[in-house]
């Protein structure tokens, strides 16, 4: 599934973000759902592709916005159509709104997608007064990529040894922040458009509060 849009592309269907599987297979073990050095089938691309990238995981909430005639038409979390005036989700419109004066909304007709973060979202980690929307496609793969990956093996004891101590944020270290810690990785493949990703509680050294998703396993 594409992340973007082709130009002049009528959006006729709403995708959902597609979810975002890890390149190693996961167990439960000591009842905990980690990683294992084991690459899961199909991707193998992750560590053998020259052309994937490394990107910092946001930590906040999927949003999509869809572009008709060079103009935002509708606001999309997952497949749910945020009305303009909605209270409960207002700070996903102003997320919108303020990525738009930043110029991050300038993106040709079609269906994007990318994170809002900031102020009333997952507890607001990032410390800003705003909200803001990142889409994946432009911002995120052009701002927040690791240019440390591939220079290190690509291995599970080297990606272990690099999260125990980072990666750290990006987005903070734009900030002026340096010793905040990304919650993960997003792997991206720009020529498949294929995606996984890696936390770093998914790892066995993490000792704080994990997913949600890891009590369901």
């Amino acid at each position: 599934m594409s992340l973007g849009g082709d130009e002049g592309m009528r959006v006729l269907k709403i995708e959902d973000m597609p979810k975002l599987e890890s390149p190693f297979v996961r167990k439960m073990i000591n009842g905990k759902f980690l990683v294992t050095s084991e690459v899961a089938p199909g991707y193998e691309w992750v560590f053998a592709d020259p052309a994937t990238i490394a990107t910092e995981k946001l930590d906040g909430t999927d949003v999509s916005i869809v572009i008709e005639d060079g103009t935002v038409t509708s606001i999309w979390n997952r497949t749910y159509r945020i009305p303009f005036i909605n209270k409960e989700r207002r700070f996903i419109i102003d997320a919108v709104l303020e990525s738009y004066d930043r110029g991050y909304c300038m993106l040709p007709d079609g269906q994007w997608f990318g994170e809002v973060i900031g102020k009333d979202v997952q507890g607001n980690p990032y410390g800003i007064d705003y909200t803001m929307w990142l889409p994946f496609n432009t911002y995120v793969r052009d701002k927040l990529s690791y240019n440390s990956w591939g220079k290190y093996p690509k291995t599970y004891e080297s990606i272990r040894s690099w999260f125990q101590d980072g990666p750290i944020s990006l987005f903070m270290l734009q900030h002026g922040i340096k010793d905040k810690l990304a919650e993960g990785i997003v792997f991206h493949n720009p020529r498949t458009e294929q995606m996984a990703k890696l936390r770093r509680d998914m790892f066995d050294f993490y000792a704080g509060s994990r997913h949600k998703e890891e009590t369901k396993k």
